[in-house]
């Protein structure tokens, strides 16, 4: 069972950035982030695969986001800058195998969440 723990988030005005993290208990190859905001359906925001890592993003924050991972503290960052009051929602970390890692973003690749963090912005 992989344990998940985000941080992060926060509240922030239009235009600037914040770094969320997301500490997870043991190695998996496909670490992610996921956002849920209210009424919506739970949307990929980006994914990076364990080894010479690889990256996927979704459209709406690609070049505004940036995910990495340091492996030896099993950790997973996103950086979000250029933030959109349309970037607000519930920010959920994700642990998954290899097949998880697809440019689908698909949340339903992934068996570990964490509890999640909020993002709000303002404009």
């Amino acid at each position: 069972q992989v344990q998940l723990v985000e941080s992060g988030g926060g509240s922030v005005q239009a235009g600037g950035s914040l770094r969320l993290s997301c500490a997870a208990s043991e190695y998996t190859y496909c670490l992610g982030w996921f956002r849920q905001a209210p009424g919506k359906e739970r949307e990929g925001v980006a994914l990076i695969s364990a080894f010479s890592p690889r990256t996927y993003y979704g459209a709406s924050v690609k070049d505004r986001f940036a995910i990495w991972r340091d492996n030896a503290k099993n950790t997973v960052y996103l950086q979000m800058d250029s933030l959109k009051p349309e970037d607000t929602a519930l920010y959920y970390c994700a642990a998954g195998p290899s097949t998880a890692f697809i440019p689908a973003l698909d949340p339903t690749k992934f068996g570990y969440w964490g509890q999640g963090t909020q993002v709000t912005v303002s404009s």
